[in-house]
């Protein structure tokens, strides 16, 4: 699997895409087509880890309690603890942004 590849097939709607998992912990690609955001007022508020990054476009992630979102753009990662409540604030509106995801356990 190439972590570019289908991107046209994707473009209507987020595709969250498992790559592996071992242990508890599991790797995705989630592909947000252009200008995508959480729906308003909705947090993730996941009872694990997950550190995220960014391979291809940019995002904002939002944390409850933030005055700004975190500008992540190609190449940026970003740990979110269990239950830090978070959601994407916006996209790139021109291209698609490409997430690598990692979740495990969070040890509590």
């Amino acid at each position: 699997m190439n972590l570019f590849a289908e991107l046209s097939a994707l473009a209507a709607a987020e595709a969250i895409e498992p790559i592996a998992a071992l242990n508890g912990a599991r790797v995705e690609r989630i592909v947000s087509p252009p200008s995508t955001a959480s729906p308003e007022g909705f947090w993730y508020d996941q009872g694990w880890a997950e550190w995220v990054a960014v391979l291809a476009g940019c995002a904002g992630l939002l944390f409850e309690g933030d005055a700004e979102p975190h500008r992540l753009g190609a190449g940026d990662h970003i740990l979110i603890p269990a239950h830090r409540r978070h959601r994407v604030a916006w996209t790139a509106p021109d291209v698609p942004t490409i997430w690598l995801a990692v979740h495990f356990p969070s040890g509590e």
